[in-house]
């Protein structure tokens, strides 16, 4: 139900995260919902839907793997959200189970990194990171990211879309910020992640972007990464005046305008993806439901 963002994975399957927690006690539907499913790229039909349930029951919106670990990394699309990981028992084999944790800011336990009351970081600032592990991950209370914060896991303000670089992650937080119009942050895991060495040399989290002005960047949503190294950043505000863009940053953080949404209704753009030869960007429109091929020349990108 009301599935999201998701993700690929380098075992060739997609990632469905469901963006609800609904349950029967709650609605009509028959079963809980807030969990991520796998879907194999070769499948030729239908595929049974088994809820991944070790991966947390909550109201997920994208998904990234490590392709060097096979640890996934996913974001929750609440104002008062956590960043998190899964540590699969088996990589690749994520029905086998295995620990869902959060992030925490070390030395700074319950952060809020959004900087929407008290500022903890400017821009360019990084910050060390240990994880917790989670429990009760079905949460049948809806309480999961209420109880990671109260153990000290940091608050990440509508942490949205995620995607892979090189040897490092990019996510957006897209009501953070001052003015509340979006942030991206920057992840390096440690060289040691996800075993007992990472105390000694742990990940780090970087604010790498935060919009100070709706016309730089206006809640940025689904990311990629486009094939010369820019992030393409997915706009999702809700104004009717203010158009819906298509941004790209350099490795700088400077951010620049790809394209403008001047269909009436203004929705959101969404699910930015590269064709394997980089040379064609698809992304969507959610309303009234277009999906849309642009192919540039990118050679004449000007930042």
């Amino acid at each position: 139900s009301t599935n999201c963002c998701g993700g690929q994975t380098p075992w060739g399957s997609w990632l469905s995260c469901e963006e609800t927690s609904e349950l029967p006690a709650d609605s009509d539907v028959t079963k809980d919902h807030g969990y991520v499913f796998e879907v194999p790229a070769r499948a030729e039909g239908l595929v049974d839907p088994i809820p991944l349930k070790a991966m947390g029951r909550f109201e997920h919106e994208a998904v990234c793997v490590d392709p060097r670990t096979g640890i996934l990394y996913l974001t929750e699309d609440q104002g008062d959200g956590l960043f998190y990981r899964f540590l699969p028992d088996a990589p690749g084999e994520l029905a086998k189970g295995g620990r869902l944790q959060a992030m925490v800011l070390r030395g700074h336990k319950g952060a809020d990194t959004s900087n929407h009351n008290d500022r903890i970081w400017s821009v360019g600032d990084w910050r060390e990171v240990e994880w917790i592990d989670m429990h009760e991950v079905e949460s049948p209370k809806g309480d999961l990211r209420r109880r990671g914060h109260a153990e000290g896991a940091a608050l990440v303000a509508r942490a949205e879309g995620i995607w892979w670089g090189d040897n490092e992650l990019y996510l957006t937080a897209t009501s953070g910020g001052p003015i509340q119009r979006g942030q991206i942050l920057r992840y390096v895991p440690s060289p040691e992640e996800g075993r007992p060495g990472e105390s000694r040399r742990p990940g780090r989290v970087q604010l790498f972007v935060e919009s100070t002005d709706l016309k730089t960047l206006n809640m940025g949503d689904n990311i990629t990464i486009a094939p010369w190294g820019h992030l393409i950043v997915c706009e999702d505000n809700y104004s009717t005046e203010v158009k819906n863009h298509l941004k790209g940053v350099t490795p700088e953080g400077k951010l620049y305008t790809l394209g403008r949404n001047v269909f009436q209704g203004n929705s959101e753009f969404a699910g930015a993806v590269f064709a394997p030869d980089g040379r064609t960007l698809f992304v969507n429109i959610q309303y009234p439901g277009l999906t849309v091929a642009i192919t540039g020349p990118w050679s004449s990108v000007r930042t």
